[in-house]
């Protein structure tokens, strides 16, 4: 099943660490831009980063195996070779992690491998990976 990209924009204080931290340390190649929006290729995915100096950071989390879980949050589902290798550029660069590496709700349906990091401006992001991916949508 072929999925359609889908579209996110969200609020950044500074274009130029969103275009470092998208575009040079998670690789995202930049679409258009103008003095107050970047489009990002997020694979394959269209995200936008819409400047907006204003906004107060978010700071809810929702409690998901022993963790909390920042809302609001986006990220993808990576195989687990580019998750790992992901792992390894983030540490490599010092990135702080909000939830650290791991692999939550072990030996249960919908195990998964996951991290929870913040860009420049405080946005919540996810990455995980599924040695199943038909775990995916595991109830």
């Amino acid at each position: 099943m072929s999925l359609p990209p889908f579209h996110l924009a969200f609020p950044v204080d500074d274009l130029a660490a969103a275009r470092s931290f998208y575009g040079e340390l998670l690789g995202c190649e930049e679409g258009r831009s103008s003095e107050e929006w970047i489009d990002f290729d997020f694979h394959g995915h269209q995200i936008v980063a819409h400047l907006a100096p204003e906004r107060e950071r978010d700071a809810a989390t929702n409690h998901v195996d022993g963790h909390g879980v920042p809302v609001p949050h986006f990220g993808l589902v990576l195989n687990t070779e580019d998750w790992k290798a992901l792992v390894g550029k983030l540490r490599a660069a010092s990135v702080d992690f909000v939830i650290e590496p791991t692999v939550r709700f072990k030996g249960q349906s919908g195990e998964q491998a996951t991290m929870f990091l913040r860009d420049p401006a405080g946005n919540a992001l996810e990455f995980k990976a599924f040695a199943d991916r038909a775990q995916l949508f595991a109830s």
